[in-house]
């Protein structure tokens, strides 16, 4: 069984270099372009399900998915991206500005510590843990799983546990990490990371 790990489109956000988290941002001009350049990226990669987070982000770009291959949208709340709390619609500069004593503490000790009014290291990843598992409980043949930067890097370190991947998991807009899963010795294998090949258009 393959699952497809998709990256949701291009925000004003992303291009400002704000954090998004929870904040329930659109795609701008160049995210529905590229959300429509996934869905016929993912033509050559037929699904049976489409799971996504309920953020409007992720839900176009999987739309646009489903459109393509007639395959109806499943929300799970476990998808959505990971909570910064009062960090969200800020730049990193201005986070180290203006919360300089939680940013230092964060950075040194991202498993206890979180942003003001965010989530905990530890919240992350059973979220994304009980997420995953829901939907490998769920699956019938290829899948997609439409979500977030943050959270695809905590999905990915749950898929890959008993084979850690070196490098630090960072996916780019609209991109398809191929993880395959075998289901008789329910181990996953990394076939291809962030391909962004098809975004092209004129």
């Amino acid at each position: 069984m393959k699952i497809y790990l998709i990256r949701h489109g291009q925000t004003d956000w992303n291009m400002a270099g704000k954090i998004q988290g929870s904040t329930d941002i659109s795609l701008n001009e160049t995210g529905c372009l590229q959300a429509q350049c996934l869905a016929n990226g993912m033509e050559k990669r037929p699904v049976t399900q489409i799971f996504s987070s309920p953020l409007n982000r992720a839900v176009k770009t999987a739309e646009a998915i489903g459109e393509k291959q007639g395959v109806e949208i499943q929300l799970l709340e476990g998808l959505r991206e990971v909570g910064f709390g009062d960090w969200e619609g800020r730049t990193w500069e201005e986070i180290k500005e203006r919360y300089p004593d939680e940013y230092k503490r964060w950075c040194l000790n991202p498993v206890n510590a979180a942003p003001p009014g965010g989530e905990l290291q530890k919240e992350i990843r059973i979220r994304c843990r009980q997420v995953m598992e829901e939907i490998l409980t769920r699956a019938q043949g290829d899948i997609a799983v439409v979500s977030h930067g943050a959270t695809l890097a905590y999905l990915m370190e749950y898929l890959m546990r008993e084979h850690p991947l070196e490098e630090e998991i960072i996916v780019s807009n609209a991109s398809i990490t191929t993880v395959n899963y075998s289901t008789w010795t329910r181990d996953f294998a990394v076939l291809q990371m962030n391909d962004v090949s098809h975004l092209v258009w004129h």
